[in-house]
């Protein structure tokens, strides 16, 4: 079909799809959904299960142990990530494996039910039902804290309440959580030696107030043609009604007692003494709201809702009290997506000029209007499928703009040569359309199969970066529809030929300073084809070498102005001690130059509020202090000065500070995990590696995540005394906990709220460990209480391991590095050899974990899916050309590449991560794509002339398209070498293709001259027709 001649014949179709397109384009922009960072699922899940009053060890045996089992069973299972056995508490994180989408994990989350559900029997008595959290994907994108000075955690849950209520009806807005409330709770403290002197007891006391506040059915009535529910009084309608309860003592007779529980007891409603979480947003305590919006929203217009919405609430809170922004996602996204448009904005800029500063007014306006025309209609295809604008698809579309011009540049240089040399418009667009269009189909195709590796990818960072292939994938294929149809049309509206002369006529297009310095150079290359060759093939052997010397990396920093500082006390801290020293950091940490404010989580981390911040575990002795500053450069600094102060202040503290990264990431970038079954043994191994880290001067925040053998109290029971007695080791349990931390014995009920009614000795008693052994006990057999010392032999202090970490069924701990700069992989590549060469005993395993393992994992799923696309990129190309010898020579320039990619990241001071590797792959398409046009040029015109003669020309005409392509493409890509995330993708690409441009048009040449044994002028003549064999 002739369509560039119908483009230009049939104008109306041709304006009509520049409309559709361009009209789509921004409308689609306006409905299209809007991200900071791309969607991608968390294929994890966690299993928590409480089993009050066991050991660690007792824990992991028999809790943990049986709930892997289960879990192993599933067939989706890639592996169980990591499992934590503290006293009381399991909780294992699993991985599903990468294969399964979105759509198939809700069954997959109703089959681990079931699974666990069948191992329940297993479990011994008072264990917990064991809860799944199968939510990680939730992002909470605005996070804020609310906070008033001189008002109560309840006045502040009140506000945080009746907001969740108004703002969870906001369109768009799928869940709202509230993070750092504390619990309320009805202390009721009686001293153990005013129970003995009224012959009562802790259990007697708790059974009647446990009986006293139950809702029981009293059932119904019938009155007639009635029934009528009967609903007794009597429930503690406020806390001053518990002091009016009756209790009496447990003699018989005339000595029994009655008194009023107020008379001998102190009743308060008061918080939990020891919470499990607290939030102080700079310095004040505080609450945390965290807003989750429904999925392919665009959440810069829901983020306007809300806080209009807000605005509304804003006379129903009480003067003082305040919302404080943390984390602002739809800010960050109307930034990140406006910088971008200007990225784009200048990116087109500077691709125009160089369109109009090499080829001249009228053809670099045409190509310009083709370039934007086919970012519009990309525009509207991402939005028709819902492709989001975020950081990658953004991107992308930088990247692709100097790629889109490509196609353009061939079509618009060839009509402009012979519309200027007098012949008519359709004429020109059919001819050029014709002998190009099926080379540069290929090319495109080629091109987009370069980018398939991250489509077809199923790793976690492949679907991060998926996006990027979708909008290449869909820009280079509208940009071939473009450069056949619309390019032609508006060539032949705005191109006029040349005013013919005699002189005109005879006038070579190809005669200029430029053209002629680069067929004399073309013409000294091909006549020593193999000093050529033998250059080539010297610098690819350098780049080898030198690309041992470019940095490797994984994911760079965030841009966000915020790092966290995390902080580690010494394992089994009570979580008051872990506040105050926390609280003291982040005052220090308010006060360097730049900061605007500081939010302490206390006892564990918080609403993820970003799709690639990862909430850390529970624990009391763990605190992060969130800091964020007015400008990501002022960062460094505070940094510095926080981590001096904590070393020299509150050296007892181990604390870590760490970036927000982009895209995954750990800790520890370096991680060395030992796999065995003695915690003795390994944490021995653990040591071991530790040192060789340490021995690094290189190295900072070098630990293990099996924190400190904690004391533990253990009483000595004597089972013979104690059966006499009619005392067994659960009622010694109980007593002991209730002296010294109550035990609660009901349910307070205050509108929705429910408080806990705990009863506990006063705080002299419970504070002094010496009274352990006067603790009474109820004796069955003697009617009284006894004291424990009496079925306790002794009390032991000894140590345990508070936290049995495990993966994959096997106990494992890790010992983690960072290194002191940006990159880990200097300091990894240094200690590897010692770590690896730790003896290990029989048994034992050792495994790296990092940015070693996540970098191998994400290259591995790149690499996996490269065979599929190199092959039909290899099948693609020897379709085009129904022929072997010019594949090969296409082939045979790729591994080159390297040269301008090692040139390139060297010069700029770049580093090879992830995306470089992207970037990497994009260069062969590119490469491949001009090598194509240029080749297929040469075989038309070896059917007319000496084969030497086609090279020569060929590459001549085609000097200009494949330069400009290039000039394009690089200069296109200088506003991404301002942004973290696509720096070194760009230098790739720049200084990969800067050099490949060189390949396709000397070392291309000088192949084809080689392999299909072109002699040199002079020599006998050859009439080989380029497209033999």
């Amino acid at each position: 079909m002739d369509i560039g001649g119908y483009s230009v014949k049939n104008r109306v179709v041709s304006w009509l799809l520049i409309i559709v397109l361009v009209g789509g384009g921004i409308l689609g922009f306006d409905e299209m959904g809007k991200l900071e960072d791309p969607n991608f699922t968390i294929k994890e899940a966690k299993i928590i299960t409480t089993y009050p009053g066991a050991t660690a060890q007792q824990t992991q045996e028999e809790v943990t142990y049986h709930i892997e089992d289960a879990v192993q069973k599933l067939p989706q299972l890639k592996r169980i990530k990591m499992s934590i056995s503290r006293p009381g508490y399991s909780d294992i994180q699993i991985q599903f494996k990468d294969e399964y989408t979105t759509e198939q994990f809700p069954n997959i989350y109703d089959e681990l039910r079931r699974k666990i559900a069948d191992v329940r029997h297993k479990l011994p008595p008072g264990v917990g039902e064991p809860v799944i959290v199968d939510d990680f994907a939730d992002v909470y994108g605005i996070y804020l804290a609310i906070s008033g000075m001189g008002y109560t955690y309840r006045d502040l849950k009140d506000v945080a309440e009746t907001l969740q209520r108004q703002l969870v009806l906001v369109p768009g807005v799928r869940k709202i959580v509230i993070g750092g409330a504390q619990q309320e709770v009805v202390y009721i403290e009686i001293s153990r030696a005013r129970l003995g002197e009224l012959g009562l007891s802790a259990e007697r006391i708790s059974e009647l107030l446990s009986s006293q506040n139950i809702v029981a059915d009293a059932g119904s009535v019938r009155v007639g043609d009635e029934y009528i529910r009967i609903s007794p009084t009597g429930e503690f309608n406020s806390v001053a009604e518990i002091s009016g309860l009756l209790i009496s003592s447990e003699d018989e007779g005339a000595d029994k007692k009655a008194v009023y529980l107020g008379d001998i007891a102190t009743i308060t409603r008061a918080y939990e003494e020891q919470p499990s979480k607290m939030v102080y947003f700079n310095g004040l305590p505080s609450l945390t709201l965290g807003i989750s919006m429904l999925p392919g929203q665009n959440v810069v217009n829901t983020g306007k809702a809300i806080n209009e919405k807000f605005e509304e609430l804003v006379d129903t809170i009480p003067i003082g009290i305040e919302g404080h922004i943390i984390y602002n996602q739809p800010e960050a996204v109307d930034q990140s997506v406006s910088g971008f448009i200007v990225n784009v904005g200048e990116a087109i800029v500077i691709v125009i000029v160089v369109l109009l500063l090499f080829m001249g007014l009228r053809t670099g306006l045409i190509i310009g209007a083709v370039l934007l025309i086919t970012v519009a209609g990309t525009l509207w295809f991402m939005q028709l499928f819902n492709i989001e604008l975020q950081r990658v698809s953004l991107g992308a579309l930088v990247i692709a703009l100097g790629m889109l011009v490509d196609n353009a540049i061939v079509i618009a240089e060839g009509m402009l040569i012979r519309i200027k040399a007098g012949m008519k418009a359709a004429k020109a667009a059919s001819e050029v359309v014709s002998s190009n269009a099926m080379a540069l189909l290929g090319g495109t195709v080629i091109g987009i199969l370069a980018f398939s590796a991250i489509g077809l990818s199923q790793t976690s960072t492949g679907e991060f970066a998926r996006s990027l292939f979708y909008v290449i994938l869909i820009s280079l294929s509208l940009s071939w529809i473009t450069a056949v149809s619309t390019t032609p049309l508006l060539c032949a509206l705005f191109l006029r030929p040349d005013k013919k002369t005699e002189e005109s006529e005879e006038k070579d297009p190809y005669a200029g300073r430029v053209y002629m310095s680069y067929r004399s150079a073309l013409e000294t290359a091909i006549r020593f084809r193999w000093v050529t060759v033998s250059a080539a093939f010297s610098l690819f052997l350098a780049a080898l070498v030198g690309f041992g010397y470019v940095p490797q990396a994984f994911f760079p920093n965030s841009n966000t102005p915020m790092f966290f500082v995390d902080i580690w006390e010494v394992e089994g801290t009570d979580i008051r001690k872990t506040r105050d020293d926390t609280l003291k950091v982040a005052e220090f940490v308010r006060n360097q130059a730049g900061v605007t404010q500081t939010t302490s989580l206390i006892g564990g981390g918080d609403a993820r509020f970003s799709l690639v911040y990862e909430p850390k575990e529970n624990s009391p002795a763990y605190a992060q202090i969130i800091v964020q500053t007015e400008t990501r450069d002022q960062i460094p600094d505070v940094w510095a000065a926080t981590q001096e102060f904590m070393f020299e202040e509150m050296p007892q503290l181990d604390p870590i500070i760490k970036p927000l990264r982009i895209g995954p990431g750990r800790d520890g970038k370096i991680e060395a995990r030992f796999h065995g079954t003695d915690p003795v043994l390994l944490r021995n191994l653990a040591g071991e590696a530790m040192r060789i880290m340490r021995a690094d001067e290189d190295s900072k925040d070098v630990r293990t995540d099996w924190r400190q053998p904690q004391k533990l109290i253990k009483p000595i029971f004597n089972e013979q005394v104690a059966r006499q007695l009619g005392i067994n080791r659960q009622d010694l349990s109980v007593a002991l906990a209730q002296a010294f931390e109550g035990s609660q014995v009901g349910i307070y009920r205050d509108g929705t709220r429910l408080l806990p009614i705990v009863v506990r000795p006063p705080e002299a008693e419970r504070k002094d460990v010496s009274h352990i052994r006067d603790v009474e006990v109820w004796s069955p057999v003697l009617q009284r209480s006894v004291p424990v010392q009496q079925v306790v032999n002794r009390f032991d202090t000894v140590w345990e391991e508070t936290v049995i970490r495990g993966r994959n069924r096997m106990q494992t701990i890790i010992a983690s590095a960072n290194p002191k700069g940006e990159l880990a992989t200097p300091l990894f590549n240094r200690i590897k050899g010692d770590v690896e060469a730790i003896e290990l005993p029989p048994g034992y395993s050792f495994s790296w974990g990092g940015e070693y393992e996540d970098s191998a994992e994400a290259q591995a799923g790149i690499y996996g899916a490269l065979p599929a696309g190199f092959a039909l990129m290899i099948v693609t190309s020897i379709l085009l050309f129904g022929s072997v010898r010019q594949p090969l020579i296409i082939w045979l320039t790729v591994p080159l590449a390297i040269i301008g990619i090692t040139a390139g990241l060297l010069a700029m001071n770049g580093s090879f991560d992830f995306m470089s590797l992207l970037g990497a792959l994009s260069l062969i398409g590119l490469l491949i794509k001009n090598a194509i046009v240029l080749i297929e040029e040469i075989d038309q015109q070896a059917e007319t002339k000496d084969l030497y003669l086609a090279i020569v020309d060929s590459c001549v005409s085609r000097m200009r398209p494949v330069a400009m392509a290039a000039a394009t493409t690089v200069l296109g890509l200088i506003p991404l070498l301002q942004d973290a995330f696509f720096v070194n993708m760009a230098m790739t690409i720049m200084g990969g293709l800067s050099f490949a441009t060189v390949l396709t048009l000397i070392v291309v040449p000088v192949l084809y001259a080689i392999l299909f044994n072109v002699k040199n002028p002079g020599q006998e003549k050859t009439q080989l027709s380029g497209a033999s064999i």
